[in-house]
């Protein structure tokens, strides 16, 4: 197992994510205190190294700004410098470009790749943007109403999605539209309340091809490739994962 000490997370609103009244000096240093070979002197040493390493410009004199002093795109590099200044076995992503615009979005996921693969860490990112999805992960697991509904490859959830709402959701996707339109297309419905949930199908109230099954049972899980399984009454009984 992995244990907290060899995990890192970026949240999804850098504004929020570092303390307002305290340099990044003090935090990239505090963030390191599970390391008691290093001086405070190597400490600081290495932060900037690692600020010089997401982009983060002069980083020798702006080390000791405030968080406010950087924009939202530069805090974004800066919460990346401080979650991997621990070295994690496993780095959290949650929706890390939401709050940034097209442009940086686009930058932060390719310096997260680069970064992954310079230091060795599994990344696992949390996201409803797909085309970040698609650039970033390897593996996908797809999530409706918390529970996942299908796993897979990128190539397998991309070119071959198996449960409904996976289809539904590239469907929505403003890149697949080939027709001029007015509305973008959505998945009629609203997500269901989590509390009282009955055995059938969480997704049944949405779908188009739900029938009396996906009422009365939850659905197992179904394998369709080596790596690739989905939980739909849809698909045949021959592909079921055994318990």
């Amino acid at each position: 197992g992995i244990r907290g000490d060899r995990l890192s997370m970026i949240f999804q609103d850098p504004m929020t994510s570092l303390n307002p009244v305290r340099s990044i000096e003090s935090q990239m240093i505090d963030i390191q205190h599970h390391d008691r070979l290093r001086s405070r002197r190597e400490k600081r040493a290495r932060a900037i190294a690692m600020l010089q390493r997401v982009g983060i410009p002069d980083p020798d004199s702006r080390i000791g700004d405030y968080p406010h002093q950087f924009s939202g795109g530069m805090r974004q590099r800066i919460c990346i410098a401080m979650a991997l200044l621990v070295e994690p076995a496993l780095l959290i992503a949650d929706e890390p470009t939401t709050a940034l615009d097209a442009t940086l979005e686009v930058q932060i996921i390719r310096l997260l790749k680069d970064l992954q693969e310079e230091i060795g860490c599994a990344v696992l990112f949390v996201s409803h943007h797909l085309g970040a999805v698609a650039e970033l992960c390897d593996r996908v697991a797809v999530m409706y109403a918390g529970e996942v509904v299908e796993q897979g490859t990128v190539r397998d959830i991309f070119h071959n999605p198996a449960h409904p709402y996976t289809r539904a959701l590239l469907e929505c996707d403003p890149g697949r539209i080939r027709k001029r339109t007015r509305t973008l297309p959505t998945i009629p419905g609203d997500v269901p309340s989590l509390l009282g949930v009955d055995g059938g199908c969480i997704f049944r109230q949405r779908c188009p091809s739900a029938f009396d099954r996906c009422r009365q049972e939850k659905p197992v899980e179904y394998r369709i490739g080596p790596e690739h399984s989905a939980r739909c009454h849809l698909l045949s009984e021959e592909q079921k994962v055994s318990a």
